[in-house]
């Protein structure tokens, strides 16, 4: 059994480092990305279902058919990683991603809405909840207490520590912009794309097939890119950090 003075001697002369610097922030970084896109797995799983369900709607035109689809792909999926033991993040988020549009298409369906509203209603909550989610992480840059810097600080050991160094607060600033900025592209066109399609400047069928296109075939493609810059931010930031400003 170990001695808790010797412990205490042990913990005295080899202190825990919880500094923040240039490499804390890159291995959060590096640990979201891996997170956030999940491998190619993940990105599939996070992604067909919404794909079966556009794909069912615009060859069967049957909104319950469409639905039934996504959660299909999804179940089988859900199962398949059961069977593993491996985690169902993806999954997970795919489901509650069709459930959410489930509820919605049945709102639009009491409001009496077509079934071509009913499918295009389908894409309203993902670009309602990335737009609320972009314009959060607006805010955390604009008052210099970035997203991201909590991400560090959490790795770190003290949620606030970073705060202190203004090259760390201005680089996980610049990462949060770079962060943010898929999903708010996606948002602002996705949502162009919605109100085109109910305002009859564009076939409702047509806006589907353009959202289905745009968050597969665009938004990962842009989450790549801005995991890609935010590496060469990284890289580019690897010069040794200025000294916080002692305490008074």
């Amino acid at each position: 059994m170990t001695d808790p003075a010797d412990a205490e001697q042990t913990a005295a002369e080899h202190p825990v480092d919880h500094h923040v610097g240039v490499d804390t922030v890159e291995a959060v970084v590096r640990r979201q990305m891996a997170e956030s896109l999940g491998g190619r797995r993940g990105m599939l799983e996070a992604a067909l279902p919404g794909l079966a369900f556009t794909l069912a709607w615009l060859v069967a035109k049957d909104i319950r058919l469409a639905l039934i689809s996504g959660i299909v792909i999804a179940a089988v999926a859900l199962v398949w990683r059961l069977i593993e033991r491996s985690s169902i993040q993806y999954v997970a988020n795919a489901i509650v991603g069709i459930g959410i549009g489930w509820l919605v298409v049945h709102i639009a369906r009491g409001m009496g809405g077509s079934q071509e509203d009913q499918a295009l209603a389908f894409f309203v909550p993902g670009v309602v909840i990335t737009g609320v989610y972009t314009v959060l992480l607006v805010l955390s840059c604009l008052v210099r207490w970035p997203a991201i810097g909590f991400m560090v600080g959490s790795v770190a050991g003290d949620p606030l520590e970073w705060h202190a160094n203004r090259q760390i607060v201005s680089l996980c600033t610049r990462l949060t912009w770079l962060f943010l900025a898929p999903g708010a592209i996606l948002a602002v066109v996705e949502g162009i794309v919605i109100l085109l399609g109910y305002g009859g400047a564009m076939h409702k069928d047509a806006a589907v097939l353009v959202l289905g296109i745009i968050r597969l075939g665009v938004g990962w493609p842009l989450r790549i890119l801005a995991w890609g810059g935010m590496v060469w931010l990284l890289a580019r930031n690897a010069a040794p950090l200025e000294a916080a400003p002692p305490e008074a």
